[in-house]
């Protein structure tokens, strides 16, 4: 008997632990609309993250969210994505999050992962299949966004994406159309405008498997530097996770510090205009 009591007031203890984290959570994103500022992680794999998770990444921060998919706002931790739950793993989505958060500590930052392994940008339209996910990664990507847009503001978006686009030239040359006609959509189905980019370069240790990927890597250069409202992020320094493809870990970590030091530099340039 006294066994028995033991074991229920230990459930009875965990439950009430849980249920009191959960309302402290929602008490975290229950504040006023323009303090949460919501961020999507969209396109392919090196997006979704496929680093090795360490304890580091399981640390989460008061206020770092990510939207689960229960639709619900958790504590962010990686993996933040779930496109391919057997290899999903560390990204650059945490790191990004952690540096806002503290670059601003009068916000809340919300992450929507959005991101498809292996999706190539033809699959990032309206009604777009990405077969190896079984999903519809454009569709849901909106679905998403307008969810955060009930609890907060989107403040930009972050785009890696091209391994699956760069098997030839002409593969290439059809990007910077397809990526302005993606952005414009983005816009006109959230009903924003002016939203800043930050896009990342391919992995330089990419262009070993794919040789092209050097001269994505020039289109996504040269589209930084003709519209000032995308950002580009470099992948000088970083090294892949032995498969020629993947970032490891450390270099996911410093991608998400690149990214939020650019999402940064855009938003306080498109403040300055304004």
């Amino acid at each position: 008997m006294k066994r028995l009591f033991l074991i229920l007031l230990a459930g009875f203890f965990v439950t009430s632990c849980a249920s009191l984290r959960h309302r402290r959570e929602q008490r975290a994103v229950q504040q006023a609309k323009e303090k949460f500022h919501v961020y999507l992680l969209m396109g392919q794999s090196n997006m979704a993250g496929r680093g090795r998770v360490e304890p580091q990444d399981t640390i989460t921060h008061p206020h770092v969210f990510v939207l689960n998919n229960d639709a619900a706002w958790v504590r962010a931790k990686d993996p933040l994505h779930a496109d391919k739950p057997k290899v999903a793993g560390v990204g650059l989505g945490l790191t990004f999050g952690k540096f806002m958060a503290e670059h601003d500590k009068g916000i809340t930052v919300g992450l929507i992962p959005c991101a498809k392994g292996g999706s190539s940008i033809d699959q990032w339209i309206m009604g777009g299949y990405h077969e190896q996910t079984k999903s519809y990664p454009y569709d849901e990507a909106i679905y998403k966004a307008k969810l955060g847009m009930e609890k907060g503001v989107i403040k930009g978006v972050l785009w890696h994406q091209g391994e699956s686009d760069c098997k030839s030239v002409d593969g290439i040359k059809a990007y910077r159309q397809k990526f302005s006609d993606l952005v414009e959509r983005i816009e006109n189905d959230l009903g924003l405008a002016d939203l800043p980019f930050v896009i990342g370069e391919l992995g330089y240790f990419f262009y070993d498997k794919r040789p092209h990927a050097k001269e994505m890597n020039r289109l996504f250069e040269k589209m930084a530097n003709e519209n000032d409202r995308i950002g580009l992020v470099k992948a000088q320094g970083l090294t892949d996770k032995g498969d020629g493809t993947h970032f490891d870990s450390g270099s996911y970590r410093l991608l998400g510090r690149r990214y939020a030091e650019r999402m940064v530099e855009l938003q306080k340039s498109r403040k300055a205009e304004n």
